[in-house]
């Protein structure tokens, strides 16, 4: 049987994952060691640990490496932290694949781990390009892998244009949209999120619409984070439409994002607000799905929005390059051209579906692919 090791480390590597991670589950031919680390352990960063048991899944270690600070050199530390714990819970788990997701610095500790162990490492979600330091982290990770589960066709064009053979490199789709193709089998509402989750704020009446924003700091900017976030939150204030904020991620630069939400929100008027940390992934994309729109920086409305034909404003740098459907408008960080854009939005038609990066089959793809590949370490250059 073989053992295949998947080291989730943060709220959104979750669900990037969970479909493949339930499709390895039901398999026969496979023990599934599901290794929970950094941010994905932590209450303020929305704690997954209790969604993946709701989930029916085991976890089979933890690893507790995330440093206080949210700064550039806790980031670097966090990274050497997780590589040394990494490595013991590798030794002792003894997996003959380690799967990597997407593009955090805590996920390149994995990669190194396993490299240097003679491991053979599947990295999904390569050959993407964005901004920051995320699109550095995710090519050195490339390099390091020796199984490439992407989820577009031109990110496997450049995977193999970065010398990686052609034999290893899959396009899966991303498992993201599994459970938003889920979710539009049955779109309604179907839960109370301030009944759920609870949450901060004011409560309000949801069949009158609401947008959704994700705003995370930008590592290489993370000096302006609090300007930035600022910025969005005028902009909500000034469009008025209640709205539903989650908390960021850990990466450099999310104590100033914070820092500026809470001051606003003691100098503002912020009764169109409603704050909440995390949600289940299918609660949380049926929320997306019933908005008039997301705000902010955050992937998911790149990836998921676009299948879900949800409008999305992304503002600034963080996602750039990435490839994107029609659902969105980009913006820099400017309250004005924040406020027009969700105004434009609001004032057309709903996009259509794209399925872009993928079509709902991506799990079970990945999982077949874990299962069965003829495992080996040694990479051949092909340039």
């Amino acid at each position: 049987m073989r053992k295949v090791c998947v080291v989730v480390t943060a709220r959104p590597s979750y669900s990037r994952i969970r479909t493949a991670l339930l499709a390895l589950r039901d398999r026969q031919d496979v023990e599934l060691q599901l290794v929970v680390a950094a941010s994905a352990l932590l209450d303020r960063f929305g704690n997954v640990v209790k969604v993946i048991k709701e989930d029916g899944l085991e976890i089979a270690d933890k690893v507790y490496m995330v440093l206080e600070g949210e700064n550039l050199v806790t980031s670097a530390k966090t990274t050497g932290l997780g590589l040394m714990e990494l490595s013991t819970v590798f030794d002792n788990l003894k997996p003959d694949v380690v799967v990597t997701i997407a593009d955090r610095y805590e996920t390149i500790a994995t990669a190194i781990a396993a490299a240097y162990m003679n491991i053979p490492l599947a990295h999904i979600q390569g050959g993407e390009i964005t901004g920051s330091i995320d699109e550095k982290v995710r090519h050195a990770i490339t390099k390091l892998a020796d199984f490439h589960l992407v989820a577009t066709k031109k990110a496997a064009e450049r995977v193999i244009r970065m010398g990686e053979d052609p034999g290893t490199v899959f396009v899966t789709g991303c498992p993201s949209i599994d459970i938003a193709a889920q979710i539009m089998q049955a779109p309604a509402m179907n839960f109370n999120p301030f009944e759920k989750y609870g949450g901060v704020g004011t409560q309000f009446d949801l069949e009158k619409g609401y947008l959704v924003v994700m705003q995370h700091p930008v590592t290489t900017e993370m000096k302006e984070a609090r300007h930035h976030v600022t910025e969005t939150l005028l902009a909500i204030q000034d469009v008025g439409m209640p709205t539903f904020w989650f908390w960021p991620n850990v990466d450099a630069g999310s104590e100033d994002t914070s820092k500026g939400i809470r001051a606003f929100r003691e100098l503002n008027d912020s009764r169109n607000i409603h704050f909440f940390k995390n949600m289940h992934p299918e609660d949380f994309l049926r929320l997306l799905y019933n908005s008039k729109g997301i705000v902010g920086n955050s992937s998911v409305a790149i990836r998921e929005c676009s299948y879900l034909g949800v409008p999305a404003v992304n503002i600034g740098s963080r996602e750039g390059g990435r490839e994107r459907g029609k659902n969105v408008l980009d913006v820099s960080y400017d309250r004005a051209e924040i406020s027009a854009a969700i105004r434009q939005h609001l004032n057309n038609t709903r996009p259509e579906n794209d399925m872009l990066y993928g079509n709902g089959q991506a799990g079970i793809q990945i999982a077949e692919l874990l299962a069965t590949l003829p495992l080996k370490f040694q990479k051949r250059l092909t340039y």
